[in-house]
């Protein structure tokens, strides 16, 4: 994933900023403690496709 996006696209639940996942390939808001996935290249920032983050996830 670009860098340069991961700067400008936000949370769409709280607009906060997103922190990339590399290894499960996920954008993780830690504010509402959900993660968005990334499906060949492209974010899915859809709320209702996003899960809440496990305490594993959240320690990460």
């Amino acid at each position: 994933m670009d860098h340069r996006l991961l700067e400008i696209i936000a949370c769409p639940v709280c607009n906060g900023k997103l922190a990339l996942n590399k290894e499960q390939q996920q954008l993780i808001c830690k504010v509402d403690g959900l993660a968005y996935s990334i499906r060949d290249g492209i974010p899915v920032l859809l709320e209702s496709e996003a899960h809440k983050l496990t305490l594993d996830e959240e320690g990460s």
